[in-house]
């Protein structure tokens, strides 16, 4: 939609709420004048400040959805990923002159491009320079500017891999999917050239280290690359002459700036020895100053004596988490804050500590608490104001790993349902992915038993809707499946991985998914559950194909061969017919078609008239692998007529991209052409890209043989471009192809499926 469209619709709904401008502004912690520049159609939010929005605007599903929808660009996007500037930013003023000093080298002639290294313990305020900085000189970097939290320090999960980091940021320069590379460097690679001539300013907080960071660094003389580490980054001074920026805790007079600006200088001046008392207490650590401040602001009848007093006798402490350089005890300060939770809110804020993702939705927050969306909205928007949790640039909940210490904590001390809670975000996560497969895979899956009371049920209208549900969720799914070590869930896991596969399969996801099957396999072994195993296997052999790995399927495939006789029919019938995909992807074909053949005849046992069209298509294609070509046409032909009764598209398109292949290895190239057509047709009209790339492959080998080298160049560019998009590397193999034009091509001696 438009800005103007946006607009309306923000107002509409703002007016609706009962709010004016001022009272969105101060609900929201939003500007008047960027709320105002939004209704005007002058502006878009970033996706953290209409999240902002609609949390204050207490909006139900449904028209958050309308704002989101209506919030989405045309045209070039220029990023605008940091998170919020901190409204409370204070003190660092020598660092900030600094920063700012070095920001006006960024276009000094001669100099590479500038980094900036900011190292400090947790909690000192590293991020909260790193994106004051950032905000502060947005104005000169007009091609944007892009964050990413690489989450080196989380106990909670492995660190964000740099690879990933960079293909976030060249989506968001506008590098389609199907060019972005696979590797690391390679990425890297194309992120530099993607920065030459732009104005960047790049945040990489948390990094592990110097070498984390590295492979994310542009080479742009007009970017600023700004790092944050608990980690002195000296390497990065050496090699990429970065300024390295220490931090230390906050000075006296710092922290006393900083809660003055919280709770008022009139409180201080009326109780100056109380609030010195008070930041003292606080080891005056700038998180813990925040969190004791946003409660002494919401309190505003508290005496900073009175505060004092409970400070110091609440116990037990956080000294652990706390360099012993400085004698600040955090766990008060943490649990001052604490103790005014409601029962339901501080419950709430125990069970959030049990996400082992780096940040969450609100969604997910919900099913682990198993409470209502409107519930679990309230309760996050007053765990934000007190400082006990943060947002990031994409609307997900942070918490600071202090905190979530101190939650987890708080947690094992309560007793808190802890099986219970993982439950529900295990259900949550596969049946919302169960919803959401309707349009997103090509094949069905299992209805999956019951979910757990509490647990938020989502629909989606489109296909996009149900892709952005599961790239929020990603990071959340892969940390649950690492860090479940319950024999208990077991089953949660294998079921959970087999409504993944398909998202990763349309992603390209495959070294992610040979991962994710391992895990599912394992737990399947242990359940001794034939069924899953085979499941796990299948779709673990599949992966490695695609990865490109084709010697290791013998494993997978060993062990589905051994239960094939544990398992029912139907599964086995399955099995069978993938068993033969698998070996025709290895080039044994007349095992190929062995497996095709088994497949068909458990089918007809079962008398399921679909699934037997679907195994003739399978050994239909299997007899074009031996050269039996005219019983192939004929058993597809066969097939095709009942799949046309189901309204089967996708596997008549198989069918008739069998028939093709067989009429072309008979010297008949214009009658597969036909064939090949009108396959990519019906692969086209059901979305499938992986079937359109393969026959597009078919079909530009005909073409060439006819001597139509233009058409089979685009059939064979479009093929390959279809299949970068997936991250398969048979791309590779079929873009030579074009290249290797003019001149009519060869005929494939063994088609690809």
């Amino acid at each position: 939609m438009s800005e103007t469209e946006f607009g309306e619709l923000l107002r509409t709904v703002r007016l609706r709420s009962l709010l004016t401008l001022e009272g969105l502004a101060e609900a929201s912690g939003v500007s008047v004048r960027a709320i105002s520049d939004m209704e005007r159609g002058k502006s878009l939010p970033r996706q953290g400040t209409l999240a902002e929005l609609m949390d204050a605007l207490g909006l139900d599903p449904s028209e958050r959805a309308a704002l989101v929808r209506a919030s989405g660009r045309r045209g070039t996007v220029v990023p605008r990923q940091l998170p919020p500037d901190p409204a409370a930013f204070r003190a660092r003023e020598a660092a900030m002159t600094s920063a700012l000093a070095l920001t006006e080298q960024v276009s000094a002639a001669g100099r590479h491009a500038l980094v900036a290294a900011i190292s400090g313990m947790a909690g000192v305020g590293k991020t909260a320079l790193a994106v004051h900085w950032a905000h502060e000189v947005a104005d000169r970097f007009p091609d944007g500017q892009l964050y990413v939290n690489l989450r080196g320090f989380e106990e909670a999960g492995r660190p964000v891999d740099a690879g990933d980091a960079l293909g976030g940021f060249l989506r968001a320069l506008g590098v389609p999917m199907k060019e972005i590379p696979r590797g690391t460097e390679e990425r890297a690679a194309l992120f530099r050239e993607q920065a030459v001539n732009r104005r960047l300013v790049v945040v990489l907080d948390n990094a592990l280290d110097s070498e984390h960071a590295r492979p994310l660094l542009p080479a742009s003389a007009g970017c600023l690359t700004i790092v944050t580490s608990r980690s002195r980054l000296s390497a990065l001074s050496a090699t990429e002459g970065a300024s390295l920026i220490g931090l230390d805790v906050w000075s006296r007079e710092e922290a006393l700036a900083a809660l003055a600006a919280r709770i008022g200088g009139d409180r201080c001046q009326a109780e100056p020895e109380a609030a010195a008392e008070i930041v003292g207490l606080c080891g005056y650590l700038p998180l813990a100053v925040a969190v004791v401040g946003a409660q002494l602001a919401a309190e505003p009848r508290t005496s900073l004596r009175g505060a004092v007093r409970e400070l110091t006798e609440i116990r037990p402490r956080l000294d652990a988490l706390v360099s012993d350089a400085h004698r600040g005890d955090v766990r008060t300060v943490f649990s001052w804050s604490y103790r005014t939770l409601s029962d339901a809110a501080a419950r709430f804020f125990r069970v959030l500590a049990l996400h082992p993702g780096p940040a969450m939705s609100a969604e997910a927050a919900a099913s682990l608490a198993g409470v209502g969306p409107a519930q679990a909205w309230r309760h996050l928007r007053e765990l934000v104001a007190g400082s006990l949790l943060s947002r990031d640039g994409e609307g997900l909940y942070v918490l600071h790993d202090l905190v979530r210490a101190y939650a987890s904590e708080l947690a094992e001390s309560e007793g808190d349902d802890r099986l219970g809670a993982e439950i529900r975000l295990l259900d949550y996560l596969r049946h919302n992915a169960h919803t959401a497969n309707r349009y997103v895979s090509r094949l069905p899956s299992d209805e999956p038993s019951t979910s757990a009371p509490g647990v938020v049920q989502l629909e989606f209208d489109d296909r996009d809707e149900a892709l952005d549900w599961f790239r929020q969720e990603e990071a959340t799914e892969s940390a649950v499946l690492r860090r479940t070590t319950d024999r208990r869930l077991l089953r949660h896991l294998v079921d959970l991985t087999q409504e993944w596969v398909s998202y990763n399969s349309v992603m390209g996801h495959w070294t992610e998914e040979i991962a994710v099957t391992r895990i599912a396999l394992d737990a399947a072994l242990a359940l001794d559950d034939p069924s899953a195993v085979v499941r796990s296997c299948l779709n673990r052999a599949r992966a490695l194909i695609e990865a490109g790995y084709p010697d290791q399927v013998d494993e997978p495939v060993d062990l589905v061969l051994g239960q094939l006789g544990r398992v029912p029919t139907a599964a086995r019938a399955r099995a069978e017919r993938n068993l033969g995909w698998l070996r025709h992807q290895q080039g044994r074909f007349a095992e190929s078609l062995r497996h095709a053949r088994r497949s068909l005849e458990l089918y007809r046992t079962l008398g399921l008239p679909k699934e037997i069209a679907r195994a003739q298509m399978e050994v239909g294609y299997s007899l074009t692998l031996v050269d039996e070509h005219r019983e192939a046409i004929a058993v597809s032909e066969r097939a095709i007529v009942t799949l046309r009764e189901f309204g089967d598209d996708r596997l008549e398109a198989g069918a008739w991209e069998a028939i093709g292949f067989a009429r072309h290895r008979l010297g008949e190239p214009r009658t597969a052409i036909d064939a090949y057509e009108t396959a990519a047709a019906l692969y086209s009209a059901v979305h499938d890209d992986y079937g359109h790339a393969l026959v597009l492959d078919h079909l530009a080998d005909a073409r060439a043989d006819l001597g139509d080298v233009e058409g089979a160049r685009a059939d064979w560019t479009r093929a390959a471009d279809l299949l970068e998009a997936l991250r398969v590397v048979r791309s590779a193999e079929i873009r030579a192809k074009a290249h290797a034009l003019p001149g009519p091509g060869t005929r494939n001696s063994t088609p690809r499926r």
